[in-house]
């Protein structure tokens, strides 16, 4: 299970560094799907199955969202791809730049850090996110209620911001 998570983190990097070198938006929401993914992955393995879930379903929703903003304000024939010049000289120097600074800080980690919380599973009583379900919907129930709405008002903000000069509530005099 260690080197699950060891995967886990290597494609959260990865995913990283795919996300910040590519200037197309159709891949870099992939890359972000993918590190999303990742993500929620290493949350699994250290005992927050239910969290993750919730905050990979929400994540993909806000992704769907994202990625059809950018795929219509996107008015690129031919985007630039991973396999690009360009795109690959960003992707070696960001590989290496993450190599350097890991380099610098790789005494103060180990590897006993990535274990799992399954395999530890003789020296807890229970698991950590069933407490937390319950914490978020009695005590934070209204703040739930709060994001909800942020989440709905922001929504509308972009797709008025989004319209451009067209006939709507926005438009110039």
């Amino acid at each position: 299970m260690t080197f699950v998570m060891f995967l886990f983190l290597f494609g959260l990097v990865l995913g990283l560094v795919a996300v910040a070198s590519n200037p197309s938006p159709y891949f870099a929401a992939l890359g972000l799907v993918v590190v999303a993914g990742m993500g929620c992955g290493v949350l699994v393995g250290h005992g927050g199955p239910f969290l993750s879930l919730v905050l990979f379903l929400i994540y993909l929703g806000g992704m769907l969202v994202v990625f059809a903003y950018s795929a219509a304000l996107a008015a690129e024939p031919y985007p630039e791809s991973w396999g690009s010049r360009s795109v690959a000289v960003y992707m070696v120097v960001y590989v290496v730049a993450v190599a350097l600074v890991s380099g610098l800080f790789w005494s103060g980690w180990y590897e006993s850090s990535w274990v799992p919380v399954d395999e530890l599973g003789e020296f807890s009583v229970l698991r950590g996110d069933a407490g937390g379900v319950a914490l978020m919907y009695s005590s934070g129930g209204g703040m739930l209620v709060i994001s909800a709405w942020v989440l709905l008002l922001t929504l509308f903000v972009v797709l008025e911001l989004t319209r451009g000069l067209s006939r709507g509530a926005l438009r110039a005099v």
